[in-house]
């Protein structure tokens, strides 16, 4: 994650989409909501979360000019990401403000 001035936070998760909409969202509390991480601007997945631990870890111990020329390399002009998940983030949450309006269901 990194912020428009390009302060850099390294993380990892099991559900990418879920901690990049926390984070937009300041829901979380700390650095990246201090110095407002709300750019996605690289990512790697793994099957194996020890691989993605170590890769962490790898990454966090790079100096900060390894780390952005790592980003640099894939993503050049620190374009969001997540913005093509953006619209549906919107779609969601209107859709969860209407379920919230017509009350609990009749379902079970």
């Amino acid at each position: 994650m990194s912020s428009r001035s390009r302060n850099l936070y390294t993380g990892m998760t099991n559900a990418l989409e879920r901690r990049v909409y926390e984070h937009k969202r300041g829901l979380i509390p700390g650095f990246t909501r201090k110095y407002r991480l709300e750019r996605l601007v690289y990512y790697e997945a793994f099957r194996d979360v020890r691989a993605a631990i170590a890769r962490e870890k790898q990454v966090k111990a790079w100096t900060r000019a390894k780390r952005i020329a790592l980003i640099e390399s894939q993503n050049p002009t620190w374009h969001d990401l997540s913005e093509d998940t953006e619209e549906r983030w919107k779609r969601v949450e209107a859709a969860l403000r209407k379920a919230e309006k017509r009350g609990p269901s009749a379902d079970p």
